[in-house]
């Protein structure tokens, strides 16, 4: 039998990683980040509460996280391993940029479990 790659696995969550980067982050920091500090948007402390206690908005939230690290993850490796001509360090530069996009979705996962 073949040895299966996984390398398609990988582009398909650098793929809909930046599909979720582009679409909900930005309208994430516009709102949080501009819109709420500025004081030109001012919800209501228990709805916000409310829609952030919801298992649904969380799950949303970490998709997002998540598939947003590993598509920096899967770009940071390209970047290093073709770009810079990096690819005595491959297997170093895997585990740093994959293990890491891991280890920060662990981290969002773990905060938005205790977070509320």
């Amino acid at each position: 039998m073949a040895k299966r790659q996984i390398e398609p696995i990988l582009w398909l969550t650098f793929s809909a990683g930046g599909m979720a980067a582009a679409l909900a982050l930005p309208v994430l920091l516009l709102v949080f980040g501009v819109l709420i500090p500025l004081d030109w948007a001012s919800p209501d402390r228990t709805h916000l509460l409310a829609v952030l206690r919801n298992p649904l908005t969380r799950l949303v939230l970490l998709a997002v996280f998540v598939l947003a690290l590993f598509h920096w993850a899967h770009r940071f490796r390209y970047t290093l391993y073709e770009g810079l001509q990096l690819k005595h360090l491959n297997q170093v530069i895997n585990v740093l940029c994959y293990g890491g996009a891991v280890a920060g979705s662990v981290m969002a996962g773990y905060i938005l479990l205790i977070a509320l």
